[in-house]
């Protein structure tokens, strides 16, 4: 018997060392059918000016063909302007933004998913979500950050990606995200950094994003507030026809 608990144990041990396991691991612990949030972004640029935006969020569906939708409701020029994104396992997502100054909504180019979006640090492509079946993984290292263990992991991606490839750190008491950074040919971009963990629907969620965008030395805190999970949401949630509500 004792041999049988040693062998499960080396069986969890080499599990808990694969990195798409832990990946897994980390979707299963996050899965919900719907959320919801507000979001509060203070945007400071290189000369250290800050702007402060609140988006609301909504997103329906499974890890890699999920479906969101974001609108703007603060400050005053740029409330209503919202980004629609289809998730598709396969290819690329599907995005458009609606423009109610001009009453126009446009689709995102896939050439242009690397362009910051609407003077956030996040990237059209950052905010597409990917199963783990879209990257391959390698486990890079073990690390401390905040005095929490955590795996480092590099993620290579299976679709068209500005990123050549990502290091991510995924504590390893919670399975949660607590830092992201991605690189193109020349070397680091963008990086993402989550804290501020609280559990809301018995799902550990980061209350708080900062995007650190390398490049321009710009930076965007995101602050989630008003968060719900498993919120009644429907496709008709998700259309062009939702999108270009002004409200």
């Amino acid at each position: 018997m004792s041999r049988m608990f040693g062998f499960l144990a080396l069986a969890a041990a080499a599990l808990a060392q694969d990195p798409r396991a832990i990946i897994q691991e980390v979707q299963k612990r996050s899965v919900s059918k719907s959320q919801r949030y507000q979001g509060t972004l203070e945007v400071s640029d290189a000369r250290k000016k800050v702007a402060t935006k609140q988006w609301i969020f909504e997103r329906l569906g499974s890890f890699g063909e999920s479906k969101s939708l974001l609108r703007f409701t603060e400050p005053p020029e740029v409330k209503g302007i919202a980004l629609l994104i289809h998730n598709h396992p396969e290819r690329a997502s599907d995005q458009w933004m609606w423009r109610p100054a001009i009453e126009r909504d446009q689709r995102i180019a896939l050439q242009d998913r690397s362009t910051r979006f609407f003077g956030t640090d996040f990237s059209y492509e950052d905010l597409e979500e990917r199963d783990v079946d879209q990257f391959d993984y390698k486990l890079l290292d073990q690390d401390t950050i905040d005095g929490a263990a955590a795996w480092k992991l590099e993620s290579k991606p299976r679709k068209a990606s500005q990123y050549t490839h990502s290091h991510l750190w995924i504590r390893k008491d919670n399975y949660t995200v607590l830092k992201v950074e991605s690189f193109n040919k020349k070397g680091l971009v963008r990086r993402i950094v989550y804290s501020d963990y609280e559990k809301v629907a018995n799902i550990w969620t980061a209350r708080k994003t900062e995007v650190h965008d390398v490049t321009r030395d710009s930076r965007t805190t995101m602050r989630v507030d008003k968060l719900e999970y498993n919120v009644p949401l429907g496709e008709d949630n998700f259309t062009l026809q939702a999108l270009r509500r002004k409200s």
